[in-house]
């Protein structure tokens, strides 16, 4: 028998990377991208954030976590632009991810913690888009290894 310490180390299988997002310059919309380089200095290239804080070069959100913030606002769907994040991953348990690396692509990415709501959630979601996303908010991560990521692309937990 398993104990807790060693389940954390278990996923069933890895995830996918269904949308990728990057703010070109601060307080423009978010542009839609089929790819993205990444640099272990820089982060995201062409993102407005590059080159900025290496705990937070890449924020990640759950896929499955979408109809939630949208239920909670009262929409049908929810367009991931809204959220400000860079990628939708779906089909693994991202909050479980704490203290883990993850290989997207060429890419390395080590998990730095939650990616909490900001104040902007309001403005693109509606009065209480911000407490409608606490808990749904994603994860940040740090560039371990640049390269290319690609929607489509296996999110694999590496042990």
């Amino acid at each position: 028998m398993q104990n807790i310490k060693d389940l954390f180390d278990v996923f069933p299988r890895p995830g996918r990377v269904e949308w990728i997002g990057i703010r070109l310059e601060r307080r423009e919309p978010v542009q839609v991208v089929d790819s993205i380089d990444v640099s272990e200095k820089k982060g995201i290239l062409g993102d407005h954030y590059s080159g900025q804080s290496g705990n937070r070069h890449v924020t990640l959100i759950q896929a499955e976590h979408l109809p939630v913030v949208a239920a909670l606002t009262g929409r049908d769907t929810l367009d991931p632009a809204l959220l400000r994040r860079n990628i939708v991953v779906s089909g693994l348990n991202l909050l479980a991810l704490k203290e883990h690396q993850l290989q997207i692509g060429d890419v390395i990415l080590k998990v730095t913690g939650q990616c909490h709501p900001c104040s902007k959630m309001e403005t693109a979601l509606g009065p209480g888009g911000y407490n409608a996303m606490r808990g749904h908010g994603g994860l940040t991560a740090k560039v371990i290894r640049g390269g290319k990521m690609q929607v489509g692309d296996a999110v694999v937990v590496n042990q």
